[in-house]
């Protein structure tokens, strides 16, 4: 006994008896293939906008997600009910109703950073710099050469610097302390991991000087750095400077730091004391002290003498350090009278250049 048959109702004008090729116009259909470039072949057509294709169950249209402009927009109590819990028509939340949380989420972006206000007044003008630091503010306002503008400070720190300069030395600057209640106010001109003590000074750069100006103010050694980039470095080595009774300290203009407040705070005051003198051409600013009667020494580790057995004791001396890793340059090597090495044991292959310049200065001083 055969099954009974389906009945058969109206055909729909996508079925393939009413399609071109089907059984509608006495042609054989098609079998459906897939073709990788232009889809299904044959068979039902594919469905249309607003259609759902057959065996498949309907889909709820996407709604768009408002972007940044529609958010902000939004008054405050509507944007703030995004982030409520969802609860249902029997006041139950979405969880215990049954249903999963919601993923409502902040827009992407960095978080909110709480920073203070930054202060058009407070940034350095062209030509100026901000020194931070009780040792470099105070070096500073005791330096006829450098032109002042500003002083800021705090409560602790106008107290502390006036026990460090004489009385009346601000006054005598024309300068009126601005009295700074937060001390977050320092980091919106100054880097954030500055140590500034609670003191800033806004000044001028100092004014260049000349080689033999500062052969002239003092007979001390003379430092030569030859490419030494680090602000913190340089600084560091006119505080030695300054302890031993260097006369100067020769940098390259083009291969050495700028003014900065970060190199003036290194030095603790150093930098208002010992002249910075630049020089285009290292090579031949060795030339020019030897020309004056001066004993060049380069330090080397890999020199046969060391600075003990080599300085003179009769004439003005001058050292010539090179950058960490890379050392003396050829040129210097070729135009210094002599190497020199400082003695150290094999444990370390070399000392930090602001570290063998203390050094050498207080074996030179030791004379």
């Amino acid at each position: 006994m055969s099954p009974p048959r389906r009945p058969q109702g109206p055909r729909s004008p996508h079925q393939p008896g009413n399609t071109p090729g089907g059984p509608g116009t006495g042609k054989p259909s098609r079998p459906r293939a897939f073709d990788g470039k232009r889809g299904w072949k044959g068979g039902e057509p594919p469905a249309g906008p607003g259609e759902r294709a057959p065996g498949k169950p309907p889909v709820a249209p996407r709604q768009a997600r408002p972007g940044p402009r529609a958010e902000a927009a939004r008054p405050d109590s509507a944007r703030s009910e995004s982030f409520r819990p969802e609860t249902s028509q029997h006041g139950a939340s979405r969880h215990e109703a049954g249903f999963p949380p919601r993923r409502d989420a902040p827009p992407r972006g960095r978080p909110d950073v709480q920073r203070p206000d930054r202060r058009e007044e407070d940034r350095a003008p062209a030509n100026t710099l901000w020194l931070h630091g009780l040792h470099a503010v105070a070096a500073a306002v005791l330096n006829p050469r450098r032109r002042l503008r500003r002083l800021l400070l705090t409560a602790d720190a106008e107290a502390a610097l006036k026990e460090r300069l004489p009385e009346g030395a601000i006054a005598a600057r024309k300068l009126q302390p601005e009295r700074v209640e937060d001390r977050a106010r320092f980091h919106t001109f100054l880097p954030e991991d500055s140590v500034h003590q609670g003191a800033a000074l806004l000044a001028e750069p100092l004014p260049g000087i000349g080689l033999d100006d500062a052969l002239k103010a003092s007979d001390g050694p003379v430092l030569l750095l030859d490419q030494v980039t680090d602000p913190r470095n340089v600084g560091a080595i006119l505080r030695a400077a300054a302890a031993f009774g260097a006369a100067a300290v020769v940098v390259q203009d083009r291969h050495a730091p700028a003014e900065t407040g970060a190199l003036a705070r290194a030095a603790s005051g150093a930098l208002e004391i010992v002249p910075m003198v630049r020089e285009v051409n290292l090579a031949r600013a060795i030339r020019h002290l030897q020309d004056g009667g001066a004993w060049v020494m380069g330090l080397a580790g890999e020199a046969g003498r060391t600075l003990a057995e080599a300085k003179p004791t009769d004439r003005r001396v001058g050292l010539v350090l090179g950058a960490e890793g890379g050392g003396l340059r050829r040129l210097q090597r070729e135009t210094c009278d002599e190497l020199v090495r400082l003695p150290i044991t094999e444990a370390m292959e070399s000392l930090n250049v602001a570290s063998a310049a203390a050094v050498a200065l207080y074996e030179l001083r030791r004379a």
